[in-house]
């Protein structure tokens, strides 16, 4: 235990020099890199920083790719196949640098060429900043399918919006508030991407429509312009000949200057305008779970889909290589060569979009525009929560997309003609069921607009799916059965296993082979080790160096010593009520009362980390984070207390800082209230590193103790059915405030101030909540909730059940790869075929 653990290129030189890497291979990384550091870069080693050598070696590496990414767009085009459009406003990337050399099978020889040159890879991969594209689930889900789509050799390509700046850097102040900085992540550049000015497009916003004399024909006139510039950065698949891309839109001003305002002199006038139609890519939304109909939002959204849409329209008729002439006049084949998915309602403008260039721009028949647009567009719903669902005013669409607008009434009156066909005088279910919700602000719900508008609709977990067609959806399911799906969510084993965990991987490689980092359902292979002493030894001393390197980082960041003997519990995530990370807060105050009540008790240590973002405009969660800042101070400085009970807040937790502590966690938090989270993506990243999990029925925590097994999960809390009735027969926390003296003496010693000395007052919101309130039903869990954690730390001083359990958790990941779900979305939603390695290489050069 007290030795020090290799670092991580340690540890992949020595796995790259037993597997010998040719060395004719490492010499011409060595002569590239140089070559890049002088003739890219104009830099020579007298002045060259870590940054100039990262970017030397990110050059290298995507010079290895091109080639691969230029025969596969020949192949898509020689081919012809159908191609899948994800279309996302979110990209949650994290870093390129490692993913790519794993992917490309380089990862040995870079290792190598950097070391003979005197470089460290560990120190070059830090340069690198997480691309500023996405914050959450649903953009970290969205780059997980992009790998898996180049992995399985799909024709893919994702579209989203290249954001110059973040949702926001985390930095947290002395009082424990989160301070929102800027996340300018393109500062320095980004190696990987090649802007395609050749492919801009114009996007209109406002104006006015006209018809024709006749009535019947629309025009969109007199609106104004912005520029979408596409910007093309590879996504390499893992061991074959595919590299899709991942194009990204930034907004351009459509003229330089305004020349009347620069020839009356008021130069400054011309620029801020330019300015003002550039802002539509400068920034981020934070994606909190609540929806603001914020008209940059709404210009963003559009933006993305009509840049996108116009692409794939003009590739849809693009000639084929060598040919003159058009491949295709007509759109009869356009369901059967193109597949758009929209990443829950943030796209949904496509769907009028597409119906707009299908009547206004190649005049087609309003019918034949309709049946194209429901067979070709399917859409994927993240959430549950009714504050979530996106609901655009009406007069804001009015007066940014006057002719969408118009399609959407079109769209609502005809189906609210299928309705009533179907359900004669049922004036009410025709009511919820309108895309158009009358009140006193006329809203147009964007989620029943992707219902109408797509083939297929689906969850996000066998759970999540079922609340769709009960509950969120019950009227629609009713009318479209066939319709509604589940595909469980599912996370890449690439990123989050191969190169966050190379310890671990290496240990699953050397028993099982590498067949399972394409196809992780072999991890099953590892359940005849669970009681094999020498493996278990060695998956023990693996977590253990990686316990180590995050307290080495947690010393270094945060200044706090942590205990590598105590359990590792973590709850990453965006900051949510629903998430309640403030059940977490008050289980540690039971802990420290327990300590402090008897020093001398036995006692399992623990280190608490809690990591994520609140949105800017979230008051509770922005005190939650707050809260626990200001308990890990008192915690941390207590003598009574030692390491026996540390607190962590994970600083602007992000995708590379997820690589570090993931392999290291011990237990897992997924304790949202059961029918609140739609599936989860971090609870099988934890899993699937052999952490294990402490949570309620909830998301994808159901199929995961499905399949480990209840013996292997940490289940508690109510069910779906009993959360229903608890709320039915009336839900009163204050009983459970009453009933539970730990949980009333944390709670009293939070509205006491004791946590907030010099800011008397500070959290009486969140007692009020609790006490008064507490949608969430956080106290009437609590008392499952810390039983069930007495039982962690009973199991946990149990090492050798301990660790049989963390391998029964690692072999039963296998549901849970990304390359299952797009499968499934491939087969059953999108209905395409994967090219073979050999079509993509054997193209020729054109």
């Amino acid at each position: 235990m007290g030795e020090k653990p290799l670092t991580d290129a340690e540890r992949k030189r020595q796995i790259s020099l037993r597997r010998l890497p040719i060395v004719e291979g490492v010499n011409s990384l060595k002569e590239a890199f140089n070559r890049h550091l002088h003739y890219s870069l104009v830099k020579d080693r007298n002045v060259a920083t870590k940054r100039d050598y990262f970017a030397s070696l990110a050059h290298t590496v995507k010079d290895k790719l091109v080639g691969k990414w230029i025969r596969t767009q020949q192949a898509y085009y020689e081919k012809d196949p159908k191609r899948v459009y994800y279309l996302s406003l979110e990209y949650y990337m994290g870093r390129a640098l490692t993913n790519t050399m794993i992917n490309l099978g380089i990862q040995g020889e870079c290792d190598e060429a950097m070391y003979q040159l005197g470089l460290e890879m560990e120190e070059l991969e830090e340069v690198e900043e997480d691309a500023g594209l996405g914050n959450g689930g649903l953009g970290r889900l969205a780059a997980c399918f992009l790998d898996s789509l180049a992995t399985l050799g799909y024709a893919a390509y994702g579209y989203g919006i290249r954001y110059e700046y973040g949702i926001f850097k985390q930095a947290i102040d002395d009082q424990g508030n989160q301070i929102e900085l800027p996340d300018d992540w393109l500062k320095f550049g980004c190696p990987w991407e090649k802007a395609r000015p050749e492919y801009m497009i114009p996007v209109q916003f406002y104006g006015k429509v006209e018809s024709d004399v006749t009535g019947k024909t629309q025009r969109w006139v007199d609106t104004t312009t912005v520029y979408a510039m596409p910007y093309d950065q590879p996504i390499p698949g893992y061991g074959n000949n595919t590299c899709n891309t991942m194009r990204l839109w930034a907004a351009k001003s459509p003229k330089s200057f305004d020349l009347s305002y620069f020839n009356g002199g008021d130069y400054i006038k011309a620029v801020l305008d330019r300015n003002v139609a550039e802002n539509i890519s400068r920034v981020l939304y934070p994606n909190d779970n609540f929806f603001e109909g914020k008209e940059l939002r709404l210009k963003q959204q559009y933006f993305m889909v009509s840049a996108t849409l116009t692409d794939i329209v003009r590739r849809y008729k693009a000639p084929k290589f060598g040919s003159r002439q058009a491949v295709r006049t007509t759109f009869e084949d356009f369901p059967d060569k193109v597949a758009i998915q929209l990443n829950d309602t943030h796209p949904s403008l496509a769907i009028p979009e597409l119906m707009r260039v299908f009547l206004d721009v190649e005049k087609l028949s309003w019918d034949k525009a309709w049946d194209i647009c429901v067979k070709t567009f399917s859409y994927t719903n993240h959430t549950v929560l009714p504050e979530a669902l996106e609901r655009w005013p009406v007069h804001m669409l009015e007066y940014i997309l006057p002719r969408h607008l118009q399609i959407i009434y079109e769209i609502n009156a005809l189906f609210l003609k299928e309705v009533s066909e179907k359900w004669p005088g049922d004036m009410e279910r025709m009511r919820r069921m309108s895309l158009v919700e009358e009140g006193p602000e006329k809203r147009i719900n964007m989620s029943h607009l992707c219902i109408v508008g797509s083939h297929a609709i689906n969850g996000v977990a066998a759970l999540h799916s079922e609340l769709l067609k009960i509950s969120v959806f019950k009227d629609f399911y009713e009318m479209f059965p066939e319709k509604f799906q589940n595909k469980t969510n599912g996370v890449t084993p690439r990123r989050w296993l191969v190169l966050c965990n190379p310890g671990l991987s290496d240990l699953i490689c050397e028993k099982i082979g590498e067949g399972w980092i394409t196809d992780l359902s072999q991890l099953r292979k590892l359940e005849k080790y669970v009681n094999d002493k020498n493996f278990k030894h060695a998956v023990m001393r693996s977590k253990q160096e990686n316990k180590i390197r995050l307290a080495d980082f947690i010393k270094k960041e945060y200044g706090i010593d942590v205990n590598v003997s105590s359990i590792f519990d973590v709850q990453v995530k965006r900051i949510h009520e629903y998430k309640r990370q403030l059940m977490n807060c008050l289980h540690v105050l039971i802990l420290y009362n327990r300590l402090k009540a008897n020093p001398d008790m036995e006692f399992v240590p623990r280190t608490v980390m809690i990591g994520g973002k609140a949105a800017p405009g979230y008051y509770m969660a922005k005190l939650i984070i707050k809260l626990f800042n200001s308990i890990a101070k008192v915690v941390n400085n207590d003598p009574i207390i030692g390491d026996k009970l540390k607190l962590v807040f994970l600083e602007n937790y992000r995708v590379s800082l997820a690589e570090k502590v993931i392999p290291a966690a011990d237990l897992s938090e997924q304790i949202s209230l059961a029918g609140t989270e739609a599936s989860g993506t971090g609870n099988m990243k934890f899993m699937m590193n052999g952490a294990l999990t402490i949570g309620t029925l909830d998301g994808a925590n159901v199929e995961m103790r499905e399949e480990m097994g209840n013996e292997n999960i940490f289940i508690f809390g109510m069910t779906v059915d009993e959360v229903n009735s608890l709320r039915a027969k009336g839900y009163k926390p204050m009983d459970y405030y009453d009933n539970n003296t730990e949980l009333r003496k944390a709670i009293n010693q939070i509205r006491d101030n004791h946590f907030s000395p010099t800011e008397p007052g500070a959290f009486q919101d969140i007692v009020n909540s609790l006490l008064n309130h507490d949608r969430f039903l956080l106290m009437g869990d609590f008392d499952a909730y810390v039983k069930c954690q007495e039982r962690v730390s009973e199991v946990f001083q149990d090492s050798d059940h301990w660790h049989s359990m963390a391998i029964m958790n690692v072999a039963s990941s296998g549901k849970f790869s990304s390359d299952r779900t797009i499968k499934q979305y491939a087969d059953e939603i999108w209905g395409v075929k994967p090219l073979s390695t050999s079509e993509v290489k054997t193209v020729r050069g054109k």
